[in-house]
Order: C-alpha cells, then structure tokens, then sequence
C-alpha cells in the first residue's frame, strides 16, 4: 500500500445544544422540567413506559441469495430473492431499498461533500487533475435484472445509495410479495479506498482476504415512527434493516475457507475429513480447537487452485448477513454455554498467519467471554454462532465481525496491540446486542448503537481483567473532549452526519453518562435492573430514543429527564466548584507546567486512575476475573504487568508528558473552633450533578456525604448546604473519586489538599501502529525480554 501524506479535512455542519427551556429567564424551572415537552407522544405503538405498545408492528424480509466471487477479477455477481411482509397499518405503492456499495462510486455516491484545502505537503500519486464533472471509477452496483416472481420486469429507479421499486398494485396490510434482483460490483480495496467490505491484497504471497459487508440490495426500515427510512449511506451513518430468516449460498475457489452470519449447512462438502472431525471435536471443546490449522493456511497460501465450492449457510431472525473468505484463514472454535438460556453458542475465529500469535491465544476466548459478559447485563445471547475476523479493521454483523490485531514478523507484539486488539474484540462482538438484536436506527442515532454497545464493552473489559486499560466509560476520561470550545461540540441527540467528534459524541460521552448513572446517581441494582428491562422489550424490535429513556425512568424509579436533557440534548460541561466557605475562601494555585519524564522501553500499562468501578469490581466476591481463571490468557503483558516479568531497565528515553494533570495543592484553611460549615457551590460548567463530598478532620478521620442532583432544582446556578460537626474540619473535596465528568478540579478542593498520588495523574501517550495493527519500528518488551509467547 502507498503511504499518503496528503493532508484531508473533513468538516460538517456543527449544531449547538437545543434550547428546551421552559424559564429561560429564570434560575429554576429549566433543567428539571419533564421531557414531555420535546418526547413524541406516547400511543399504541410506544407507551409511556417505554414499552412496546399493544399495536406494535415491525415489517419482515426474508432473502436467498446465491453469490460468485471471482478472485482473478475481484468482482462479485449475486442473484437474491426476496420475500417482503407489510405488517403495517399502510398500504405500501413502493419499496426503498439500500445499495451501500454505491457509496465507492464516483458518481453514484450519497453526494455529501466535505471542504477541502491545500495541502501542506503531498505525494505525485495524490495530484490528479479534477476530473469535471467526475467520472465513474467503476465501483458501485450494476443492476442487472428486477422482476417479480414470475419474472415480470418491475419498474425502479435509483438515486444515489437508495432504489426504489415501483410495485404494480398496493401492498396492502397483512400480505406479502416476493421480487428478485441480479446484480454485481467490483470488489474494492479496502485498505486504500476505505468502507466496510472489499478486498486486503498481501504482497508477501499474493492472496486476498475478503470481506464481503453491505453486499446485496437490503430492504430499508418502515416504521412507526418515521415512515421509510432511506437516509443516503454516506459511510458514516450505518445502518436501519428489517429481521428476517436467509439462505445464502457462496461459490468461491476451493481452497477459500468462508465463515458468515448464521450457521454453515455443508461443511461435509466442502471440508476436508480431517478439518471436518476436528470441526466435531470443537462443538465440545472448552478450549479452542483448530478446525483448518496453520499449517493448512500456509499451503493452501501456495495453491491457488482454480477448482470451485459452494458453501452454504443459513440464518434465522437476523438484520443482516455479511460473510468473508480467503485461503489464508486458520480457523478455530470451540463451545460456549449461556448460562441464563443454556444456548449452546460456537465461539470462533479466523484470521491469517500474521496475526497468529495474538488471535490463536486471545480472539475465541475473548467471543466467549463476551457473549456471555452481555449476556449478564442485557439479554441471553440467542444465535448458534458468535466469530471474530482478523481483517485489518473493526465492523460488525450479525454472529461475525472484523477486527484489528497482528503481530511483528517475530511474532511478538506490543501490549498497546493485544490490548486494543482485546477491546475492539470486544466491541464489535458486542455489537450482536447493539443495534443486531436491540434493533436502533444507526442511520439516525449512532449514539443508540455505538455508545450503548461501548457501554457494555467497558463492563466486560472490567470482567476481563481488573488492570485492563479503558479509556471509554470512567468519568474522567469523557473531561478533555467536555471542555472543548463549544463551537466544537454537539449534543448527542444530533444526527450522525452532522457530528463533528464523532467518536467523543457518539461512543465516549454516551458511555461514560451511562456509567455515571450506574456508579453515582442511580446505583448498579436498579441501573442494571432497568437496563436489562429496556434490553428485554427492545429485543428483536426497533426502538428509539424515547423508547431507552422512558424505560430507564420506568424500571428504576428514578425521574432521570434531568440528565438525559443535560448530558443527551444539551452540551453544557459539569463544572461545579466550591465558592465560598463560610470561615475561609480556597487560595487556588495554579497548575505546575508540563515536564520532561525519563522513561524505560514500554513500562507496563497501568491505570492512570483506580476507577470506583475497578475498586467495587474487585471488592465483589461475585464477580471473578476471567485472566485469573484461564491461565493461557495469562501472556507476557499479563506477567509484566505485574511484576512477574523483567526487561533492560537501564536503557533510558525521555519524553515530553503535554497532557499530565496533577493535583494542586491548596493552601491550608484556619477553622480553628468553628463547628457549622455552611458550604456554597456553583454551577460554572451549566450541567447538573450530585453534590459528592469527602471531608477530613484534624484528628484524620473522615466522612462522606452526597446530595443528588436534584439539590440544584430551586436554583440552577448556586446552591449552599450546611453541616455541623463535633470536631474540626480539616478539609472538604468535592468528587473525590472523580466521578461526574467535572472538567475542572482545580476548584473542587477546600482546606489542606494532599500531594498527588500517581492515580491522580492523568497522562495521555499516543500509540503508534500500522494500518494492519502491528507497531510500527518501536522496540516492545516482549522483544526487549526475547520472548514470543
């Protein structure tokens, strides 16, 4: 792949909090009115609850699909039926269907530009003349055929990344219709042109790994609440799909290994003996087994052979179908119990030879571990098969997903690359919960699959082991991207396109405003009670905003409107700062300014914060570790990270830490005799929180005290709050366990402040690594150590 330098800049419509005041004027009767406001009305369809209503409907689709791929010419050709259900009180005179493919065509595209500038420095490859008006680069769906069962041609026409069928009389409610499509596209490469699905080229042996995603014309959305949805598929957005059963047949060189959504109904056909016992030996083994090896992989590297199979596969109750193939694929699998349905699941993987190493110990445990973790905290994972794909990338479907995560040519690898490799594992895994089985409209909220699926995520990274380094879900992660100029920022409630942070908006802040509630505001019992009840409605049906908001009030008891209005429609920060005491004001220093730190090859990753979930995780006697159970997880960076490892120490760099944070120390407060504590707040940041205090007393004990958010109702801005104690107060810290996002603590201290410990550091350290997921140059303990395993 040719290395770019050409500087992109990709810019988008900023949209500012929404102004759902009910008193603006006023410093009360704003942040803690209802919703009811700004809510789409409850009615049959979606009640008050937050519950699907009695006439709920949702349309179907079923498909079977026969597909080529042919490798020499990196074109696919398919030919799909489709049998189409209008469950709904309308009469349908036509259908919308998606083409995502269409998003690569230089002419077919959604057609949402972006400003671009000179560039500060380019290569002779990115000059090109602008081609006025553009001309089609050949990628995109070419139509072949549409026509009903009979083979009658329909009537359609396409605009952009949407097709329209013009159906010959009105689908009516309750019935059904049944059409056909032939169609093909290039295969693009994905490496250099981006997206989702296409082809990864390896020089080293001349093979493809694809990734065949968004493939076949999909039925769009028609509900309740909008009507069709047909946004344009700009690459962004994802996606809106209707359940359905499919029967997919795949012709492919004989030497291809494919896995897909769904479950394969001829591997007697298309194994060897030898791979199809071991395929038998792996639905009950409980560690994973290798179904085609690696030897095998690297032989069939060599053959090439010019002979066909077809393999087939069946789903039932999906939203989609995406599947891969290639003849570099090592396979392993091995069985995995639901414990709250006792669905027997197969957790696999496949990936190439260069990320051997790392998938062959890690990827299938951390499937397993990861059905099993959300199953916990949503619903029971319910399909047969759950697959993680090693393909340079991360993306998810239903029952498989690609991810990210190859080793140096030694075979070792950084722990930034096993982690990250972990994480996003555990991410797109995750996603067979949110949106493929907890339906939402990603074309419109990504915020309802990405930041609930993180959420998630960051629960079961903290079950995979107590030292794993999240960035997404503690609360003091989400502070830099909360302090940003507000001309930078946009609620969550804002549509995909038009988000310009979009991994802070959509992932990060959604994330971390969830673990706030489950930590600090409502508790894990009844948080984790309503989101199961919310998981449990919405499962297998298409749920919106309302819908996750009103159950989560419904299931808990909790009147939450005044957070999702601050943290979900609104992009005021929290910043609540002691003011005043009542026998000294705080003296705030100022921060001391960044420093040079001397630093060994890679230390061990540790926490920069001891977060209250770590903390609560591991005092759980409940909740066991799945590292400290399963000793194969327990690598080098398992080891080295605590303490079990050793490297050259001697050898020393040296770098510059811009974005460490420490404590400032507070001059100390003179309350001698003073008994009665009035406290005033201020609210600076706009955004509303629980009052969490700790305070220390001259003879060093301390207490704690917090106010719920709803203290702040009479009066938005101020609030004061009086204790009287028995013993002198020391010192007062406002958040001491960093706990509500609250962006500058320089003013949440009063009295005499400690020196900061190493937990209150916060350091932020960029990680280097290949578009393939391996380090790029920089030397790893595991090499400085001479160890591969």
């Amino acid at each position: 792949m040719k290395i770019k330098f050409l500087a992109l800049v990709f810019c988008s419509t900023v949209f500012f909090g929404q102004n759902i005041q009910n008193n603006p004027t006023s410093n009360h009767g704003n942040k803690f009115e209802q919703l009811g406001t700004i809510l789409p009305t409850p009615n049959v369809y979606r009640t008050g609850s937050g519950a699907p209503g009695q006439g709920y409907w949702q349309n179907r689709a079923d498909y079977d699909i026969t597909a080529y791929l042919d490798e020499d010419k990196r074109i696919l050709r398919g030919s799909e039926t489709i049998t189409y259900y209008n469950n709904s009180p309308d009469d349908l005179e036509y259908l919308w269907l998606q083409l995502d493919e269409n998003e690569q065509s230089s002419v077919k595209n959604a057609g949402y530009d972006s400003e671009s500038f000179l560039p500060k420095r380019a290569t002779s490859d990115d000059l090109k003349v602008s081609d006025l008006p553009a001309k089609n680069n050949g990628f995109g769906v070419n139509l072949e055929k549409v026509t009903d069962a009979s083979g009658k041609a329909l009537p359609y026409i396409v605009n952009k990344t949407m097709m329209r069928i013009d159906l010959p009389k009105v689908l009516k409610k309750g019935e059904k219709i049944t059409f056909k499509i032939d169609w093909n596209y290039n295969i693009p490469n994905r490496i250099e042109m981006g997206g989702r699905g296409g082809y990864e080229f390896f020089p080293e042996d001349g093979n493809d790994l694809y990734t065949i995603t968004q493939w076949y014309p999909r039925m769009c959305v028609y509900s309740d609440f909008r009507g069709w949805q047909h946004n344009q598929f700009t690459g962004r957005g994802e996606f809106a799909l209707a359940f359905g059963d499919f029967k997919v047949s795949m012709n492919v060189p004989a030497d291809h290994i494919v896995a897909a959504t769904g479950s394969g109904k001829n591997f007697e056909e298309v194994l060897t003996s030898a791979q199809l016992a071991r395929w038998k030996q792996a639905q009950n083994a409980n560690e994973p087994i290798e179904i085609v090896t690696l030897e095998e992989a690297k032989k069939a590297e060599k053959s090439k052979s010019k002979q066909r199979k077809t393999w087939k596969f069946e789903a039932e109750n999906v939203r989609d179908f995406a599947w891969t193939s290639s003849r570099k694929f090592v396979w392993d699998g091995m069985k995995v119990t639901i414990p709250e349905n006792r669905n027997e699941v197969m957790a696999m993987s496949l990936y190439p030879k260069e990320a051997y190493n790392l998938y062959r110990k890690f990827s299938t445990k951390a499937v397993a571990h990861t059905i099993k973790t959300y199953s916990e905290f949503t619903i029971p994972y319910p399909y047969p098969v759950a697959q993680s794909i090693e393909a340079a990338n991360g993306m998810e479907y239903p029952m498989i997903c690609f991810n990210f995560g190859r080793t140096e040519k030694d075979g070792t690898y950084s722990e930034g690359i096993k982690n990250g490799m972990i994480g996003v594992i555990i991410h797109e895994v995750g996603h067979n919960f949110f949106p493929m089985i907890i339906n939402s409209d990603e074309r419109q909220w990504s915020w309802m699959d990405e930041g609930l699926n993180t959420f998630v995520e960051y629960l079961t990274e903290e079950r995979w082991d107590n030292n794993f380094p999240s960035r997404r879900g503690p609360a003091h992660t989400i502070v830099d991207y909360m302090k940003l100029p507000k001309d930078q920022l946009e609620p969550i409630m804002t549509n995909s396109e038009n988000i310009v942070q979009f991994g802070p908006n959509a992932y990060s802040k959604p994330a971390t405003g969830l673990n706030i509630l489950r930590e600090t505001i409502v508790g894990r019992e009844l948080f984790d009670k309503a989101f199961k009840t919310y998981s449990k409605r919405w499962a297998f049906k298409h749920p919106e905003p309302a819908d996750f908001f009103r159950s989560m009030n419904d299931a808990s008891a909790e009147n939450l409107d005044w957070f999702w209005r601050g943290w979900f429609y609104g992009i005021d920060p929290v910043d609540i700062a002691i003011e005043k005491v009542t026998v000294a004001k705080p003296d705030f220093t100022t921060l001391p300014p960044n420093r040079e730190f001397i630093y060994t090859i890679d230390p061990p990753l540790q926490n920069d914060f001891v977060d209250i979930s770590k903390i609560r995780n591991k005092e759980d006697k409940n909740i066991t570790f799945y590292t400290d159970t399963d000793k194969e997880t327990q690598d080098f960076y398992w080891r080295y990270n605590r303490g079990q490892e050793k490297v050259d120490s001697k050898k020393e760099y040296r770098i510059k830490a811009d974005n460490l944070q420490t404590v400032p120390e507070k001059e100390r407060a003179a309350v001698e005799d003073i008994y009665a504590y009035q406290i005033d707040f201020a609210n600076k940041g706009g955004l509303v929180m629980p009052l969490i205090l700790e305070f220390t007393f001259e003879d060093g004990s301390k207490l704690n005290d917090k106010s719920s958010a709803q203290i702040w109702r009479k009066n938005e801005n101020k609030v004061s709050k009086t204790y009287y104690f028995k013993k002198k107060l020391k010192s007062v810290q406002l958040d001491p366990m960093r706990e509500t996002a609250d962006i500058d603590t320089s003013n949440n201290f009063w009295g005499e402040i400690p020196e900061p410990t190493s937990k209150f550091q916060v350091f932020k350290q960029k990680q280097e690594g290949s578009a393939r997921g391996a380090a790029n140059g920089k030397v790893n303990p595991m090499q400085a150590a001479g160890k591969k395993k």
